[in-house]
């Protein structure tokens, strides 16, 4: 088919250099779409490299404990992408011998590979024909072809799955796959595409009839909550008091701060924070300041307060886990406490 050829002779001359295509190994494939998951590029690669070159073969990511796996993962967000990936790499190495699965069907039963991961993987790695359907690809076939079903409809989904299917190389799909993501991702942009670049464009509807705006057509769902968040930072001695995020929320097995959270900054007088502050401290404080900052997930926006407070003395601190400054640089922590404490030790 005349669509499939020109995306695989694009990819020849204009397909990006990274670590991961420099061989088929499932294992650097795996890690690398796992990392690229709601994440740029540009944002991905040093991850990439630094999580490789710590563990460089899935056993040893299987033998690494989560809180370092974590670690290395601070700042990239969606957490659960990296305790998946440690679980998915204990089975491997434990059920499976070390062997990655070599077809789709096998694949997407594995914890965290969903559909596009697992054809991914299986056409780049394994020669599979299956077509690889993200952002990147719904972006270029609505244009393409003038598709205006909601791509986060069902009939949609199915609709441009199925249109995928048909156009995949039979010679080469991780090629195609792959050229497909970087063409989305360097030309067929969402605003302001490189069109006069694109291989695509003496066949795409969207160039010869500037509609490239309106497509592809996405049903707004996502309604943005706002949290706020009050931490109280008390360092004592030398140690930080924090507590493990262990319930289902954001940050989960992260490490942060006593919590109060509220619709607003709490006040010195306020019963709550007052029963907290009691809690911990014995009035003996030698330094204290306030920091704020905005921190924006996918579908919440975190209003956070952080007061810090250097006392002598402490009340109770049993409930907490003490951290000292060499332990900050081992424990994983949200990107606003990684920022915080990049602050206050500068």
């Amino acid at each position: 088919m005349r669509f499939s050829r020109i995306v695989l002779y694009w990819y020849i001359t204009n397909q990006r250099d990274f670590p991961w295509r420099k061989s088929k190994s499932a294992y650097r494939v795996w890690l690398s779409e796992i990392i690229l998951q709601q994440t740029k590029t540009s944002q991905g690669l040093s991850y990439y490299n630094k999580i490789i070159k710590t563990f460089p073969t899935i056993k040893e990511l299987a033998e690494a404990s989560e809180e370092q796996i974590l670690k290395l993962w601070q700042g990239l967000g969606y957490y659960s992408r990296a305790r998946n990936l440690h679980f998915t790499a204990k089975y491997i190495q434990n059920n499976l011998n070390g062997v990655f699965p070599n077809d789709y069907n096998s694949l997407i039963k594995l914890k965290g590979i969903g559909p596009y991961t697992a054809a991914a993987i299986s056409s780049i790695c394994f020669n599979e024909k299956r077509a690889a359907v993200d952002g990147n690809v719904y972006r270029i076939l609505a244009r393409v072809f003038n598709i205006d079903t909601a791509i986060n409809s069902s009939k949609g989904i199915k609709t441009f799955q199925e249109l995928a299917n048909s156009l995949i190389s039979d010679r080469n799909p991780g090629d195609y796959n792959q050229s497909m993501m970087d063409i989305g991702a360097t030309i067929c942009t969402p605003k302001n595409p490189k069109c006069n670049q694109c291989p695509l464009n003496s066949i795409c509807h969207a160039h010869d009839n500037n509609t490239f705006d309106n497509l592809p057509v996405k049903i707004k769902k996502t309604k943005i909550k706002h949290r706020n968040f009050n931490y109280l930072c008390i360092e004592y001695n030398g140690n930080f008091l924090m507590k493990k995020r262990t319930q289902k929320d954001i940050w989960k097995n992260l490490y942060d701060f006593p919590l109060i959270e509220g619709d607003r900054i709490p006040q010195e007088n306020d019963i709550d924070y007052k029963k907290l502050l009691n809690s911990i401290l014995e009035n003996e404080i030698i330094a204290e300041k306030t920091k704020h900052y905005k921190h924006q997930l996918s579908h919440q926006k975190l209003h956070i307060t952080i007061k810090y407070i250097k006392t002598k003395k402490l009340y109770n601190d049993n409930d907490f886990l003490k951290v000292n400054r060499r332990q900050v640089k081992e424990l994983p922590f949200p990107k606003p406490i990684e920022r915080f404490f990049e602050e206050l030790f500068n």
